[in-house]
């Protein structure tokens, strides 16, 4: 019937939406991850340096 038709297209809509929102939600986080990744790294990348020219101006 119609009414039926409808309502399992309904469903479909809302089970593939709630799967978009779980994909945003663990694409978000490994988006997060790796900025976080990044941004250590860069930290590290500075405080070597800024080490590593302290050791050279003691020298």
């Amino acid at each position: 019937s119609f009414a039926a038709e409808q309502r399992a297209r309904m469903t479909a809509m809302e089970n593939a939406t709630e799967n978009a929102g779980e994909m945003i939600e663990q694409l978000t986080l490994a988006y997060n991850k790796a900025r976080q990744a990044a941004i250590t790294k860069e930290i590290l990348e500075v405080a070597g340096g800024a080490e590593a020219m302290r050791k050279a101006e003691e020298a």
